[in-house]
């Protein structure tokens, strides 16, 4: 199993509004794509930043699966992010293998 970690820090002005979006539009897009398996959100609790910092958790099955999200579908998520919230948060990526 692949896990496909979104760790982003959002500012304090915008977190609800931002987390509501990502809950009830972000990751029902995420999930439409038939890439992923499922998801989990994490609140980072000791974090040095200002802000919220959460971890965006989606598991795949492959590869395969992950390549084909990132090449259809990544660019169109990432810019309407980035189109809506602009400055108010910063994110970085990881791809994790379940080896357990």
């Amino acid at each position: 199993m692949i896990i496909y970690n979104v760790t982003i820090n959002v500012d304090d002005d915008s977190h609800f509004q931002w987390l509501e979006w990502m809950q009830n539009e972000h990751i029902p897009a995420m999930l439409s794509t038939g890439l992923f398996t499922g998801y989990r959100i994490c609140r980072l609790l000791e974090v040095d930043d200002e802000g919220s910092t959460y971890s965006f958790q989606y598991s795949c099955n492959s590869l395969i699966e992950y390549n084909a999200y990132r090449e259809k579908h990544a660019p169109r998520l990432q810019k309407e992010a980035l189109d809506k919230f602009k400055d108010k948060f910063t994110a970085f990526r990881t791809l994790l293998e379940v080896v357990e």
